[in-house]
């Protein structure tokens, strides 16, 4: 005859799971009672069996009680389970990862500096808080006037996420970029020059087209150069002030970009923090703005070489 039920201590010595153990499972839900004896004793059903080994295989894992309880009562699936476990594991592995270039970062100095490093590092160890802040300056410094679409854009360069298993170096750079930004000189450095530029889709599309072009030649090597980078900058801000690409226009140009807010050596010194937290993922703008100064400069020269007065500079493109 077959059984239909099973006592508590049935099933502790078929699986080898304490009484106290089962009992608990039990109270918390775990493994549903099939029904009472009559002494009021509890009974199991032949699921019991099955719902105690997938338990024991989540528990090996350490998985939370209240998680187990969410599957074997079919509220979430054990894929579900498994990525959401999957992803508190990756988060616990970047928090280490922190830790362990935070204490590298302070281990690589002494004196004054380690004291600087600490208080600084101490600030970006709650990471989706030390990125809000960064998305949340930016946001506040960039034109609103902005196209959604360029906004998320520059957002993404100018406040990356950390890194997600950041060297001593990386993690100190992103740390940095927090003491920048707070500082209260460190402000309004885009608004003037983005006012002028008339925002509009067609004007940032072939702005991206020149920064796209100027990544290219970066990324070869070239030395600053007239061409189509350039051509593609100066016509974006043609068209926004409804002028032509001429030789005047270019000198006034020219002398607009040099004067920029976005040659500011803060800027300059963010940027370059930037590559180093990204490890040169992201463009950086103050040494594009240059290839382009230089380059426009060079377009504007004839045979004795650049015009009187036109140099190279540093700036950010817009």
């Amino acid at each position: 005859m077959t059984q239909d039920t099973w006592s508590i201590g049935e099933l502790a010595a078929g699986s080898g799971v304490p009484v106290k153990t089962l009992r608990y499972y039990s109270d918390s839900g775990l493994l549903p009672v099939a029904a009472r004896s009559a002494g009021g004793h509890r009974r199991y059903g032949s699921d019991a069996w099955e719902r105690i080994r997938l338990i024991r295989r989540l528990r090996a894992l350490d998985t939370p009680i209240a998680t187990i309880t969410q599957v074997v009562t079919g509220e979430s699936s054990l894929g579900e389970l498994v990525a959401g476990e999957l992803e508190l594991v990756q988060e616990r592995l970047t928090e280490l990862r922190w830790r362990e270039a935070t204490l590298k970062s302070l281990d690589d100095c002494a004196g004054e500096e380690r004291l600087r490093r600490l208080e600084i590092l101490s600030r970006v160890q709650r990471l989706p808080q030390a990125h809000r802040t960064l998305t949340d300056h930016w946001h506040g410094e960039l034109s609103g006037a902005m196209p959604k679409q360029r906004l998320d854009m520059m957002i993404a360069m100018l406040a990356p996420a950390p890194p997600q298993d950041p060297d001593a170096a990386s993690a100190l750079a992103y740390a940095e970029l927090h003491v920048l930004i707070s500082a209260p000189s460190f402000t309004r450095w885009t608004r003037d020059y983005d006012e002028e530029m008339r925002d509009g889709p067609a004007f940032y599309a072939e702005i991206d087209e020149a920064a796209a072009l100027t990544a290219a030649a970066l990324a070869q090597g070239l030395s600053p150069r007239a061409g189509d980078a350039v051509n593609a900058f100066v016509s974006a801000h043609a068209r926004a002030r409804r002028e032509s690409d001429a030789p005047a226009f270019r000198a006034y140009l020219h002398g607009l970009v040099s004067r920029s807010s976005g040659f500011d050596p803060r800027l300059e010194r963010y940027w370059g923090l930037v590559g180093t937290a990204t490890r040169g993922r992201v463009l950086n703008m103050t040494v594009a703005h240059r290839w382009l100064t230089d380059g426009l400069a060079m377009s504007m020269a004839g045979p004795a070489g650049p015009v009187a007065g036109v140099r190279g500079v540093a700036g950010v493109a817009g």
